[in-house]
C-alpha cells in the first residue's frame, strides 16, 4: 500500500503568509546566541566605542578648521599668525581616533564572525538532530525541496543576517545618539531645524516595513516551493521525458517561477523604495540646515568650521536611519526564514519509549505476533480493521495482494515506522511498543526493490549494515551474497566509488550490494521486497540464491510481485483492503481455488500470453 501524499501538514508556498509571532521568532533567535554571552558583551563593547570613536572625526575636523578660520583672522588683523602647533596636535589626535577606530572595527567583526558562525553551528546540528527525530509519516505529507529549503536556504538566510544585522543595529542606535548630542553641542537651533524632517523619515520607513514584511514571507516560501518542484522533476526526469511532458513540466515551472519572481521584485521593490526617499527628504533637510548655517557664520554666532562639523553630522544623521531601515527590511527575510525552521523543529517527533517502560527479549528468536492489529494513516479511514497473525522464529511469510492492499503497510508497522491504532505487535513476546525503536530495528534487515546506495566506496556501503565490521568480514558478506565476483572487476574493486545515485553499476549489481549490506547485519528478522523484475536472467538467479541464503534461519517477510517464487513459503498471506482474507501454503490456497487461485492463474496466464 502506498503511503499518503503532502496532506494538510505541507508547508510549500501559501501566498500572502504572515508572520505569526514575530518578537517570539526573534527572541527565540537570540536565544541561540546565549552560549555566549561574554562574546556578546565584547562585541557590544566594540561596537559601543566605534561608534564613539567614528562620530568624533568630523567635531576635531571642525576644531582645525576653526583653527584655521582664527589663525586667517590673525593674520588680517596683523595680531598674530597661524598656530601650526595646535593644528598638528589636533591632526595627531584625528589620527589615533581612526587608527583606534580601525581596531575596533577589526575586534567587533572577528568576534561576531566567530559567534555567529557558532550559533548556526549549533542550529544546523539541531535541524539534523531533527531530521532523526520526526516521524516517517512526516515525510510522507512533505514536499522534499520545501524540507531541503528550511534546513539549507532558510538557515543560510538567518546566518548572514545575523552576521550582519546584529552589530549594525545596535551600531546605528548609538551612532544616531551620538551624532545628535554633537548637534547639541554645536548648535540647538540647527538641531531643531534638521530634526523637523524626521519624523517624515519614520513615517514613511515604517509604512514600507509594514507592506514589505508579508512579501519577504511569501518570498522564502516560494523559494520553498520552487525548490521542491525542481528536485522532483530532476529525480523524475526519465519518466518526464518518456511520456513527452516536458512542455507542461515547464509550464508549471514558469508559473512557480513567476510567483517566485514577482514576491522577490514586489518585496526588493518596495524595501527599495526607503533608500532613494530618505535620500530626498535628507538633501531637502541639508539645503536648509545651509543655508541657516550661513546666516549664522555671517552673524557671528558660529564659525566655518562648526558648520562644517554640523553639515557632516547632518549628512552622517540620515545613514543610521536609513541603514536601520534597511535592516528591519533584511530582518524580515530573516525572521520568515527562521519561522520556517522553528516550525520545523516544532514538528512533533517520535515519541520515545519511558526509561521505566523499556522491554527487551531475553533472547533473539525472530519470532512475530500480531493481535487485533488496527491501523489507518489518517483517523477518518481504518485500512487495517483486526489483523491477527503468529509467525514463528525462522519461518518465511510471503504477503500478497493487490496493489493498495496493504502490503507495505505491514512493513511500516513492524519497523515502527508508524505505531498501530489498536491491538498490539509482539517480537519474541515482547511488544515492539515497549521497546525503543533503534534497539527494534536491530532486529531487521531490509532489501527493498528501490536500491539505496550512497555516495561513497562499495565497501563502505557494504559496511553500512555494521559499521564496525572488518575488511574479511565485508568480503565474506560479499562472497555469499554472490557478489564479490562482479566488485573485483570493477576499477578499484571494493574501493570503487560508487556516484549519489549509484548509476555507475547495474540494478542487479545494486540489489546483490543491498544483500551483502543486510546479511553482513546478521538480523533475525529480513523485509524482503522482491527485486528481480528489472533485471537480466542471469542476474535474478543471482539475487535469487542471494537471498535464498540470506533467509536460512532468518524469520523472514517477502513481499511477492511474483507468486512463482514463494511456492516454498512456510506462511502465505493473502491481503485484500487491508485485511487477511487467506492464509495458508501454496497448494493449500491453490485447491481452495479463491482470491489467491484466482491472482496465481490470472498471472501465470498473463505470463504464457506474454511469452515468459
Amino acid at each position: 500500500m502506498s503511503r499518503p501524499g503532502p496532506g494538510p501538514g505541507h508547508r510549500g508556498f501559501v501566498p500572502g503568509e504572515k508572520p505569526k509571532d514575530t518578537k517570539g521568532t526573534l527572541l527565540r533567535l537570540l536565544g541561540y546566541m546565549k552560549p555566549y554571552k561574554v562574546s556578546m558583551i565584547l562585541v557590544a563593547a566594540m561596537t559601543v566605542l566605534t561608534a564613539i570613536a567614528g562620530n568624533l572625526g568630523p567635531r576635531i575636523i571642525g576644531f582645525a578648521t576653526n583653527e584655521i578660520q582664527l589663525g586667517w583672522q590673525r593674520i588680517q588683523a596683523g595680531t598674530g599668525g597661524m598656530d601650526l602647533d595646535a593644528i598638528g596636535i589636533i591632526l595627531l589626535l584625528l589620527g589615533g581616533i581612526y587608527l583606534l577606530n580601525s581596531l575596533f572595527v577589526y575586534l567587533q567583526s572577528r568576534l561576531l564572525v566567530n559567534m555567529t558562525q557558532k550559533t548556526m553551528y549549533q542550529l544546523r546540528r539541531r535541524v539534523d538532530e531533527k531530521i532523526k527525530t520526526l516521524p516517517i509519516g512526516y515525510y510522507d505529507s512533505h514536499q522534499l525541496g520545501d524540507i531541503l529549503s528550511r534546513v539549507t536556504n532558510d538557515v543560510d538566510t538567518v546566518s548572514a543576517s545575523l552576521q550582519q544585522s546584529v552589530t549594525q543595529i545596535l551600531s546605528s542606535v548609538l551612532s544616531v545618539i551620538t551624532i545628535l548630542v554633537m548637534m547639541l553641542v554645536i548648535s540647538p537651533v540647527l538641531t531643531l531645524v534638521a530634526l523637523l524632517t524626521l519624523p517624515l523619515t519614520v513615517l514613511l520607513s515604517t509604512g514600507v516595513i509594514k507592506r514589505s514584511q508579508p512579501l519577504f514571507v511569501r518570498q522564502q516560501s516560494s523559494l520553498g516551493h520552487l525548490n521542491g518542484h525542481i528536485e522532483e522533476m530532476y529525480s523524475g526526469h526519465n519518466v518526464i521525458k518518456a511520456f513527452g511532458r516536458e512542455e507542461s513540466v515547464l509550464a508549471e515551472f514558469d508559473q512557480i517561477n513567476e510567483e517566485r519572481y514577482q514576491s522577490s521584485y514586489m518585496a526588493n521593490y518596495i524595501s527599495g523604495i526607503i533608500h532613494p526617499l530618505s535620500n530626498l527628504i535628507s538633501n531637502l533637510g541639508y539645503a536648509i540646515v545651509t543655508v541657516v548655517g550661513g546666516l549664522m557664520v555671517i552673524s557671528g554666532s558660529l564659525l566655518v568650521g562648526d558648520i562644517q562639523s554640523f553639515a557632516q553630522y547632518l549628512r552622517n544623521f540620515s545613514q543610521p536611519i536609513t541603514q536601520l531601515s534597511n535592516i528591519m527590511n533584511t530582518l524580515q527575510s530573516t525572521i520568515a526564514a527562521a519561522e520556517r525552521i522553528f516550525g520545523f523543529l516544532d514538528e512533533t517527533e517520535e515519541e520515545p519509549v519511558p526509561d521505566e517502560k523499556l522491554q527487551y527479549p531475553a533472547e533473539r528468536k525472530g519470532s512475530v505476533c500480531f493481535e487485533h492489529v488496527r491501523f489507518g494513516y489518517t483517523p477518518d479511514r481504518t485500512l487495517i480493521k483486526d489483523f491477527n497473525l503468529e509467525v514463528k522464529a525462522g519461518e518465511m511469510v510471503a504477503i500478497v495482494g493487490p496493489t493498495g492492499a496493504g502490503k507495505t503497510t505491514l512493513v511500516n508497522l513492524l519497523l515502527r515506522f508508524y505505531d498501530v491504532n489498536g491491538g498490539r505487535i509482539l517480537v519474541d513476546g515482547v511488544d515492539i511498543a515497549d521497546m525503543d525503536r533503534i534497539k527494534l530495528r536491530e532486529y531487521f534487515g531490509m532489501v527493498l526493490q528501490d536500491t539505496w546506495l550512497f555516495h561513497g566506496t562499495i565497501r563502505d556501503n557494504i559496511r553500512y549494515g555494521r559499521v564496525d565490521a572488518t575488511d574479511g568480514e565485508v568480503q565474506r558478506a560479499a562472497r555469499t551474497s554472490y557478489a564479490h565476483n562482479f566488485i573485483r572487476t570493477l576499477p578499484g574493486g571494493y574501493n570503487m566509488v560508487l556516484s549519489e545515485d549509484a548509476s555507475n553499476i547495474s540494478q542487479g549489481q545494486r540489489q546483490l550490494i543491498t544483500i551483502a549490506r543486510a546479511l553482513l547485519s546478521n538480523p533475525r528478522i529480513l523485509i524482503l521486497d522482491e527485486a528481480t523484475s528489472s533485471v537480466d536472467t542471469r542476474t535474478e538467479v543471482l539475487i535469487q540464491k542471494a537471498m535464498k541464503t540470506l533467509m536460512e534461519g532468518r524469520t523472514s517477510f517477502v513481499i511477492a510481485h511474483r507468486l512463482s517464487t514463494i511456492r516454498d513459503a512456510d506462511k502465505i498471506l493473502v491481503l485484500n483492503d487491508g485485511d487477511i482474507v487467506e492464509v495458508g501454503t501454496h497448494d493449500q490456497l491453490l485447491a481452495k481455488g479463491g482470491f489467491y487461485a484466482d491472482l496465481y492463474n490470472s498471472q501465470f496466464a498473463y505470463n504464457n500470453a506474454s511469452g515468459e
